[in-house]
């Protein structure tokens, strides 16, 4: 499976995600196997506090014994082992407007919450490189039998798509060749495709997989077709946010993080919270 790139502006990054394989999910690599980072030397950090929230599941959310868990949370913990500042090393959740004042008045030293990088948060924070991107999906009815080409596949059809988001905007300039339907809400859109009303659904590849998982599709349904990543209309992607000027520590993560890739603990923490590959 290939990825399908809309900016041409994304083909180098995005040019060693590793194809589909049918021996199992499709583990993504956003990082340029040719470049080269430095390791930092950090040891005499005196701490290393990442800030998160609790309601950004599967990043971060509090489990059933209720404790800080998730994607974020282990990532964090990855970085620190990686950097060996372990003994140093704190993560606390906060509610997600209250994350930048906490950074700003000395509470923490990186905010790990999926802060978006735009014009107003670039002059905020400096960022590390993006280490997750969130692609957008289709999802069809198993029946359906759709295969590649799958825009040929869906010419003409009705598609669905949740009202005002980024996702109907990107279907309704690239997608011309189908119909597309715009709903109230995500759940509109998949019932509307569960009584046959639609072809199929267009939207947040996260959404789609907790709802493929979930009761409500009750197995009907599948991802269909390349998944699709545009800085344009879906961001940059999920980075590290710290102090603005702090360009040591956000040199640190990205080593941190590409090192983390490598070894394959990444893959460990993608596997582990996402069943259904995103991509």
């Amino acid at each position: 499976m290939r990825i399908a790139l809309i900016l041409l502006t994304l083909l180098a990054s995005l040019s060693n995600v590793p194809a589909c394989s049918a021996s199992g999910p499709v583990i993504p690599n956003f990082w340029d196997p040719q470049e080269k980072f430095i390791r930092p030397n950090v040891k005499s950090t005196p701490r290393l506090r990442f800030l998160t929230t609790t309601d950004f599941p599967p990043f971060s959310y509090v489990d059933s014994e209720k404790r800080l868990s998730g994607f974020h949370v282990d990532l964090a913990r990855a970085i620190c082992t990686e950097l060996e500042l372990p003994k140093v090393c704190q993560i606390q959740a906060l509610p997600f407007d209250q994350l930048k004042e906490a950074l700003e008045t000395g509470r923490g030293e990186a905010i790990l919450a999926g802060i978006s990088v735009v014009p107003q948060t670039v002059r905020d924070f400096e960022f590390s490189r993006p280490y997750f991107r969130i692609p957008a999906r289709f999802v069809a009815s198993k029946s359906a039998g759709l295969g590649e080409p799958l825009i040929d596949r869906l010419a003409g059809a009705d598609v669905g798509v949740m009202d005002q988001t980024a996702h109907a905007a990107f279907a309704q300039a690239h997608f011309g060749a189908m119909k597309v339907r715009v709903f109230a809400s995500l759940d509109d859109a998949l019932a509307a495709m569960q009584k046959g009303e639609v072809k199929a659904v267009f939207g947040d590849g996260l959404n789609l997989a907790y709802w493929l998982q979930g009761k409500t599709a009750a197995e009907c349904c599948s991802f269909v077709g390349d998944p699709y990543l545009s800085e344009r209309y879906f961001g940059q992607g999920l980075t590290i946010a710290v102090r603005k000027g702090n360009l040591e520590l956000s040199d640190a993560l990205d080593y941190a993080l590409r090192s983390i890739n490598d070894k394959g603990i990444f893959a460990e923490l993608y596997l582990r919270y996402f069943p259904i590959s995103l991509f």
